[in-house]
């Protein structure tokens, strides 16, 4: 096994975790590239209605992809729980995926939401959008992601790297929404108003919080951390595109591994995280919405930004099917 293949093991319920390669059936075995602390109150209250134990393994994206193509037939995972549907588009087209029918997790989960051919759904709803300076900007003065593009914002804008798999999604779904064509103008607009590119959203918002610039675009749980440190964060949030397809939408998500022993058990651990029951103790720790639309968000995103916004409505699987015709536009146009 490679040098970069190194996880942090946990056990939900300070269960030393026995990872075997028979079934078993008071068991799931969970690679998650979701930290602890985001999923455990879920699956400690999963694992007290069902007493089937959560056995969890967590790191990265790319490293667990690797682990289980290496592990193959042999692996003893049952379910890849990741960020961005993406991620969940790579590791169906890698093979690492079994789709599965749930009449449950189709009533819980919009489709837009999911995998059409039921290889993973979305459990959380992350929305990427507009930020700006209450001090120096005018809410009054945005509209949406093309706007962006504004000659008035040369200079002023600041963007994440289009490395970051959250752009690279944000381009894809641009692209099946908008076209090719415009969402190549689109980025064109926005490299001519010379961004200031950072590494991470939330030194994005510390740059606009500062002074170095007066708009981005974050995905709106890093401002929700700000706000909790700081309620008065000079960061305020515009919702795109409201006016036309709405404001682009990832998730996290989940699916069950193709060699999974515990398909069962994985598939009542899916249901019940798409569940009222679990829905808000999965979103609530990392500030997202609910995937499931019977679930009002948690009241301290009601209180900053309102009950609801209009979403796109591209099947979110497009973030995968995209990325790389969004990989190559962007590099067309300079955005590093």
């Amino acid at each position: 096994m490679t040098i970069f293949l190194k996880f942090t093991a946990a056990v939900i319920m300070c269960v030393t975790m026995a990872v075997g390669t028979n079934a078993m059936a008071d068991e799931v075995n969970v690679y998650s590239a979701r930290i602890e602390k985001l999923v455990k109150p879920a699956f400690e209250a999963f694992q007290a209605r069902t007493g089937i134990k959560v056995n969890l393994l967590t790191g990265s994206e790319a490293a667990l992809i690797e682990r289980l193509k290496a592990e193959g037939r042999l692996s003893p995972a049952d379910i890849l729980l990741t960020v961005d549907a993406g991620n969940l588009w790579l590791a169906q087209n890698e093979g690492l995926l079994q789709p599965v029918s749930s009449e449950t997790l189709e009533a819980n989960v919009p489709a837009s939401l999911r995998d059409p051919e039921g290889y993973w759904f979305g459990l959380t709803v992350r929305a990427r959008t507009i930020v700006y300076s209450k001090e120096r900007v005018d809410a009054l003065e945005l509209a949406n992601y093309e706007g962006l593009g504004n000659p008035k914002w040369r200079g002023r804008l600041c963007l994440r790297t289009s490395k970051k798999v959250y752009n690279k999604s944000l381009v894809a779904t641009m692209i099946a929404a908008i076209g090719a064509e415009k969402t190549e103008m689109t980025l064109e607009g926005w490299m001519r108003n010379e961004p200031i590119i950072h590494d991470s959203d939330g030194h994005l918002l510390q740059g606009i919080a500062e002074g170095q610039c007066d708009l981005g675009l974050v995905n709106t749980y890093y401002l929700g951390r700000k706000l909790v440190e700081n309620p008065d964060y000079p960061v305020g949030l515009f919702w795109a595109n409201q006016e036309d397809r709405g404001t682009h939408v990832n998730i996290s998500g989940a699916g069950i591994v193709k060699n999974s022993r515990n398909v069962e058990n994985g598939i009542q651990l899916l249901e019940f995280l798409s569940s009222p029951e679990a829905q808000n103790l999965f979103a609530d720790d990392n500030m997202e919405y609910p995937v499931n639309p019977a679930v009002a968000p948690s009241d301290l995103l009601v209180d900053w930004w309102g009950s609801d916004f209009k979403r796109d409505s591209v099947n979110v699987a497009t973030a995968g099917k995209l990325q790389a015709q969004a990989v190559k536009m962007m590099a067309r146009v300079g955005y590093q």
